[in-house]
């Protein structure tokens, strides 16, 4: 009986310090998984600030650069406005301010998304055809 005790003891032991090391794995694990997803986060936002602050840029050159007088100049003016604006809303929503507006606009527009959809498929299927 003594035996039978001593290693029912011993398994048990043994089964606690294999579930302690499996739980401290795990724990590592998730706690490294979480800093990479933090990183691979942070770099995202630094990647489309600095997207949105090269397209902010452009606006500027094309003003400096481009026509202003008349129907050109007007039409100038509107794409660095334009590009002014994008640039700006690029780096106030970041890629996940991105995705919930794209995934808001198709849910008011579920029909002319999904044409949209099919046409890009479409284009992409003859693309790679070739």
């Amino acid at each position: 009986m003594a035996d039978t005790n001593d290693i029912r003891k011993s398994v048990e032991s043994a089964t606690t310090q294999a579930g302690e090391a499996v739980q401290q794995a795990a724990s590592s694990a998730m706690s490294k998984a979480q800093e990479l997803a933090s990183t691979a986060s942070k770099r995202v936002d630094e990647a489309t600030a600095a997207l949105g602050e090269r397209v902010r840029s452009a606006a500027g050159t094309l003003r400096e650069h481009g026509p202003h007088e008349g129907m050109l100049g007007t039409a100038t003016g509107s794409v660095a406005d334009s590009l002014e604006r994008s640039g700006r809303y690029i780096q106030e929503e970041g890629i996940l301010g991105m995705a919930e507006d794209v995934t808001e606009l198709i849910r008011r527009n579920p029909i002319p998304a999904m044409l949209v959809g099919v046409g890009i498929g479409f284009l992409l299927a003859k693309m790679t055809r070739r």
